[in-house]
């Protein structure tokens, strides 16, 4: 059955691959949905993996739940699905929003992770002047719904050079940007806004739960940087910069931001 996420509305998934591999759960980020990891589940339900990809509430085919979506409620959604499967640990990757959830999720629920994969993501909490950029994204979606965003940030999300050499990728981020819900962004933007500092996680995380840093050479929302920093922190940690990428290298860039995954998976 599917994790009850408030007001009896349920949380939509894919669990894709063997049910008795190696399960990885897959957390888009903002403003996605599961959809975002297809190239993923392809590459991984191959190799043998059990590859579960939900949307986060307010995304995609879950239900939005108007107001404000903290981190730590998003988190607990997918310990929720983790239970309803009946799966006791998982790797728990995400890309930028999603990244951060997974992070949320060691810090609440550590022992049902035994791998992190961290993509075009940052650790430390929101600044006042983010937190203020945030809740005012927040109502200007509400206002004018996801397009004007979508088309300002395009570019951002993905390499400008990806945009155009890739209109494929292009239009199914396009495509999947403008049919979020504004009213489900907005409240994951409001919750974000207040998240908490993320880098003692890093920090502590023993030997037995190593962590993947993986960043798009091109990222301008989480640059290189960004990842190393995130990698000096975490004492186990590998760091991956994907050439040819901007935000999304498993989207820009999928083949070789499957090598990268299946290889540390692997090591596992």
């Amino acid at each position: 059955m599917n994790p009850l996420i408030g007001n009896g509305a349920a949380l939509f998934f894919e669990d894709s691959g063997p049910r008795e591999g190696a399960p990885v759960i897959l957390v888009h980020g903002h403003p996605f949905n599961h959809t975002m990891w297809a190239p993923q589940t392809a590459a991984l339900t191959t190799a043998g993996y059990r590859v579960i990809t939900p949307d986060l509430r307010g995304y995609g085919r879950s239900p939005v739940i108007a107001g404000t979506a903290p981190l730590a409620g998003l988190a607990d959604d997918l310990a929720a699905l983790l239970d309803a499967l009946g799966i006791e640990q998982a790797v728990v990757g995400g890309v930028s929003m999603g990244g951060q959830i997974a992070m949320e999720m060691r810090l609440r629920h550590p022992g049902r992770i035994r791998a992190l994969v961290l993509s075009d993501t940052s650790a430390a909490p929101e600044t006042q002047e983010g937190r203020t950029a945030r809740r005012e994204l927040a109502e200007r979606l509400l206002a004018e719904g996801m397009k004007p965003y979508t088309d300002e940030v395009i570019d951002k999300m993905l390499a400008p050079y990806n945009v155009t050499g890739m209109p494929g990728a292009a239009a199914r981020i396009t495509a999947m940007m403008y049919a979020t819900d504004p009213r489900g962004a907005a409240a994951a933007l409001r919750g974000r806004a207040e998240r908490p500092d993320y880098r003692p996680v890093l920090a502590e995380l023993p030997a037995d739960v190593p962590c993947l840093i993986v960043v798009g050479r091109d990222d301008v929302y989480t640059p290189v940087a960004e990842a190393e920093s995130l990698h000096a922190l975490a004492p186990h940690s590998v760091l991956a910069v994907v050439e040819r990428a901007g935000h999304l290298p498993g989207v820009e860039q999928p083949e070789a931001f499957n090598r990268v995954l299946l290889e540390f998976l692997a090591g596992l």
